[in-house]
C-alpha cells in the first residue's frame, strides 16, 4: 500500500513556501508533496472528470475565494478546458488528464477539488451515486455513523455496492459505483427516493430537505450531489478548513474506531497509506453494476 515512487511533474511551482494553511505551517510545496503521495489512489476519481475548484490564492484565511468551474486568465495549460456538449453556447468546463494537471491545480491554489460523478467519456451517464450525510450542529457523531450504515444497507438491498469516506467536513459520504448506463435524472430520482424513505422511516433523525429551521437534531441526507453539473469533494482532496483535513476513503470496519468527522489530514494521510494493508476502495469500479 505504500505510496512509494511518487510521480514527478514538469509544472513549476512559484512561491513554493507560500502558506496555504498558515496555522499548520502547510505550504504550497507541502500540498504538492501530499498529492504526489496519494496520486495513484486519487487518480481514478479525478482524471477526465469535469471539475469545480475552490481556489484561495493566499491560503485559507484569504478573503479571496473563488469557486471556479471555468477557466481564468493565465491558467496553466495542463488544466484543460472542454466544451459541455449539452451547452448550446459551448460553455467550457475544466478537467485534468494526468498528474501534471493536479500539480497545476496546486500551483493555482486549488485547495478543494470537486469532480462530477462521471467522466467526459460518458457525460450523460453517471458512474457513481453520492449520498452526503450532513449533520446538524447538535447531532452526535455516533448517529452519523449509524446513518451511513443505514444508507449502506439500503443501497445493498438494491443490489449496489457501498463505500464510505469522510467528507473532510462534518459528515460522511456513502458512495455507490455504477456501470454508466442510467442518465442523470434517473440516478438523481433514485437518490432522492432513498433520502425520502430514510426521512419517512425515521423523521426524528433524518431530513431529505435542507430546511435550516428543521436541521436541529437531524442529519440531512443530501441527494443533490447526483444532479447533472453537481459535484462532491474528491476522495483524498484537501479541504480549505483549519487543520488541513482530507476527504478520506475508509473501510466500513474503520468506522468503529472513528472518533470524529475529520481526523485525517494532509499531514497524517501519507503515513496511513504506508501502513494500511489494502486500499479499501481498491475494487470500487470493479463493483459497479447498472442501476436497476
Amino acid at each position: 500500500m505504500s505510496p512509494a515512487n511518487p510521480p514527478a511533474s514538469d509544472v513549476s511551482l512559484t512561491h513554493p513556501d507560500r502558506l496555504y494553511w498558515p496555522d499548520e505551517g502547510v505550504t504550497k510545496q507541502n500540498l504538492a508533496d501530499y498529492y504526489a503521495a496519494v496520486w495513484r489512489f486519487m487518480a481514478p476519481y479525478l482524471v477526465n472528470r469535469p471539475l469545480a475548484l475552490l481556489r484561495l490564492p493566499d491560503g485559507i484565511k484569504s478573503h479571496q475565494r473563488f469557486f471556479q468551474k471555468h477557466g481564468w486568465k493565465g491558467m496553466n495549460s495542463h488544466i484543460e478546458e472542454i466544451a459541455d456538449p449539452e451547452d448550446a453556447e459551448g460553455e467550457k468546463l475544466l478537467r485534468i488528464s494526468d498528474f501534471d494537471g493536479l500539480f497545476a491545480l496546486v500551483q493555482s491554489a486549488a485547495l478543494e477539488i470537486h469532480p462530477w460523478g462521471t467522466t467526459t467519456d460518458h457525460w450523460e451517464r453517471p458512474d457513481m451515486i453520492i449520498m452526503d450525510l450532513d449533520p446538524g450542529e447538535d447531532v452526535v457523531w455516533s448517529a452519523v455513523i449509524t446513518a451511513a450504515v443505514d444508507v449502506k444497507a439500503r443501497l445493498e438491498a438494491c443490489g449496489l455496492a457501498a463505500f464510505v469516506k469522510t467528507s473532510g467536513g462534518k459528515g460522511l459520504h456513502v458512495v455507490a459505483p455504477l456501470a454508466p448506463k442510467a442518465g442523470w435524472a434517473e440516478v438523481k430520482d433514485f437518490a432522492h427516493s432513498l433520502a425520502e424513505n430514510m426521512s419517512a422511516d425515521a423523521p426524528e433523525k433524518y431530513l431529505a430537505t435542507a430546511t435550516k429551521a428543521k436541521r436541529g437534531g437531524h442529519i440531512y441526507i443530501d441527494y443533490l450531489r447526483n444532479g447533472r453539473g453537481s459535484t462532491a469533494v474528491a476522495p483524498y482532496s484537501t479541504r480549505a478548513r483549519p487543520g488541513a483535513p482530507v476527504s478520506m476513503p475508509l473501510d466500513w470496519s474503520d468506522l468503529k474506531g472513528l472518533g470524529g468527522p475529520a481526523p485525517f489530514t494532509l499531514a497524517n494521510v501519507p503515513q496511513r497509506l504506508e501502513v494500511r494493508p489494502r486500499d479499501p476502495w481498491g475494487d470500487f469500479f470493479d463493483a459497479a453494476v447498472p442501476l436497476q
